[in-house]
């Protein structure tokens, strides 16, 4: 493992660090106060690494919803890895053997796919555990000092600071609304559904709401919006 490649990889993570060190800090905050330890909230970061996962897993954890719901959810919610995983495999330099593809797959997240794929040259193994060791420490470290606040400043703070996630959220789905239209729609189906089954199927949890709002939406994107063969 070359040392100039970890450290460039770490190097071009630094963003990726910043950046998830200030919404993590929002997750941390939600998670203790959906009553969850610091120590909980630090172990969920450290061992799945994906921000919507990770809040839609608490809301299901404080729901008390059951170990099916919780796997159904984050297999819908994270699917999307496999295939950037799948994308990426294209640029993977020989030295990526089977031991270093499952390394690496632990550290597939949205930003890092983005950053990994406009690299010109073929992806080491050393250059990719530095930008996910950088940014898992920002996401994990975010966490805990999120955490750790909840317990100690006033509720009125921790509400204020707890839309941070959902403040990253949005910021993911705004841009490309603004050039699409049909994924603006599919956006406000998905929460169209969602408020439907709240108000008019409550006895349904919030996991499997989820479920069936983003299957209910990514069939009606499908249906209205089909793309041509030569796409």
């Amino acid at each position: 493992m070359k040392q100039s490649d970890f450290i460039r990889g770490a190097a071009d993570g630094i963003p990726i660090f910043l950046g998830y060190l200030s919404v993590s800090f929002g997750f941390g905050i939600m998670a203790v106060s959906s009553g969850l330890s610091v120590f909980e909230a630090f172990m969920i970061s450290l061992t799945n690494l994906t921000s919507a996962g990770q809040a839609q897993g608490v809301s299901i954890i404080a729901a008390g919803g059951s170990l099916v719901e919780m796997a159904v959810v984050q297999l819908i919610i994270n699917i999307r890895y496999a295939l950037m995983g799948l994308s990426l495999s294209q640029k993977l330099d020989e030295k990526f053997t089977l031991p270093h593809r499952l390394l690496a797959a632990y550290g597939i997240t949205d930003e890092i796919f983005a950053l990994c794929s406009t690299k010109e040259k073929t992806l080491k193994p050393a250059y990719m555990y530095g930008v996910i060791l950088i940014s898992t420490i920002g996401w994990v470290t975010g966490t805990f000092l999120g955490g750790a606040a909840g317990t100690l400043l006033p509720a009125n703070v921790t509400s204020a600071l707890g839309i941070v996630l959902y403040g990253m959220f949005i910021a993911i789905i705004v841009p490309p609304t603004r050039k699409q239209k049909n994924i603006l729609i599919v956006v406000g189906l998905a929460a169209l559904f969602s408020v439907l089954l709240k108000y008019l199927l409550p006895m349904i949890s919030g996991g499997f709401a989820v479920i069936i709002a983003a299957i209910a939406a990514a069939g009606c994107g499908a249906f209205l919006f089909p793309k041509e063969g030569d796409e």
